[in-house]
């Protein structure tokens, strides 16, 4: 028995009707099948250090933040607070500990009520931002004038020739160069 193939017409309402495969669905979002995980984790560990890192120029301010970065974020025995370290560039660790009541203050702002009691500064190099300071500006470095040279000379003719003398020569010409008219 030969069997007749449908026109474009017939083949087109055949299809219409009855479906050859179920239609797919879209596979469930991740951001809601993690979303309760994600706030039960939240609610028990919290931001931690990345997110002080994110908002840190925020909490502390512009100065500070290009002098410091938190490092870790230690949670305290026996339920108490944290203890928050920060990486401090070099000689700016005394400054920053004489500060130290007023970033915890800052942090707890931020993290919430007594979350962090203790401040544990490390120094070393920051590795997360890059040094952002002003860039200093050299004086030219011409030769004096002929009178502001000879006014020099006669300020220090009173001291003996040495060490000092040519120490406060040098000074009195950076000092001299760096005045303006």
């Amino acid at each position: 028995m030969i069997r007749k193939l449908p026109t474009p017409a017939e083949a087109a309402r055949i299809l219409a009707e009855r479906r050859t495969k179920p239609v797919r669905r879209p596979p469930p979002l991740a951001a809601r099948a993690l979303a309760a995980t994600l706030r039960a984790l939240d609610a028990k560990y919290g931001q931690g250090a990345d997110g002080l890192k994110a908002r840190w120029s925020e909490i502390v301010g512009k100065t500070l933040a290009r002098r410091t970065e938190p490092v870790r974020l230690s949670s305290g025995r026996a339920g108490g607070g944290a203890t928050l370290e920060i990486r401090v560039d070099g000689p700016v660790a005394t400054l920053i500990q004489h500060q130290a009541s007023e970033i915890l203050a800052r942090v707890n702002l931020f993290l919430g009520p007594q979350a962090v009691e203790r401040l544990r500064i490390v120094q070393g190099r920051l590795r997360g931002a890059t040094r952002s300071l002003a860039p200093v500006k050299l004086r030219p470095r011409g030769p004096l004038d002929a009178a502001k040279e000879q006014a020099l000379a006669e300020s220090l003719s009173g001291l003996p020739d040495g060490r000092l003398k040519s120490a406060l020569a040098r000074l009195g010409r950076e000092v001299m160069r760096g005045e303006r008219p």
